[in-house]
């Protein structure tokens, strides 16, 4: 099956994993094909297989970007009481992640609706000192095309999710 026939479940498991990791990972590569992740907690997903991030201290991804555009961001839940549930139960009642590719586009300014989404996610931390320091400064995102996931597997707890769609 399609990226498109599982995006909204897809949308729901990224969402899962920013709740209890407070970030996604985007892998990206650099010139000499080395590898590079980095935690992005600003990851919003849209309908239609799009989505963005706020790009801001990323010195390394934005460096890679210029190269090569292609990118893998993997969200995973690592809810404690999400991986306890489902070892007693013996099956994941979700997705417990999944890794999406596709390409990252241009450095552009955000616009007011994107301001007022990150704005919103980091409301109740908005008065903390660290979150004044960390996340005053954010104007700038990158556009995500995504073409193609992977779930994140655990064969024998999960043959009942990503039904029609072999992993």
């Amino acid at each position: 099956m399609s990226i498109k026939h599982f995006w909204q479940e897809i949308k729901d498991t990224v969402l899962r994993g920013q709740k209890s990791n407070l970030h996604c990972s985007i892998a990206t590569v650099d010139e000499h094909l080395m590898p590079n992740i980095t935690p992005i907690g600003s990851v919003f997903l849209h309908d239609e297989q799009t989505g963005f991030f706020f790009d801001t201290y990323t010195s390394q991804l934005s460096r890679n970007l210029l190269d090569n555009s292609n990118i893998c961001l993997m969200a995973v839940n690592s809810s404690l009481k999400f991986w306890l549930t489902s070892f007693i139960k013996g099956k994941f009642d979700s997705a417990p992640g999944v890794r999406l590719y596709g390409k990252a586009g241009p450095l552009r300014l955000a616009t007011e609706k994107e301001i007022q989404l990150i704005q919103q996610r980091i409301k109740p931390l908005r008065h903390l000192k660290g979150s004044k320091i960390l996340w005053s400064d954010f104007t700038h995102v990158r556009d995500m095309d995504f073409t193609d996931f992977r779930p994140v597997e655990y064969p024998k707890m999960m043959e009942h999710l990503w039904v029609g769609k072999t992993c």
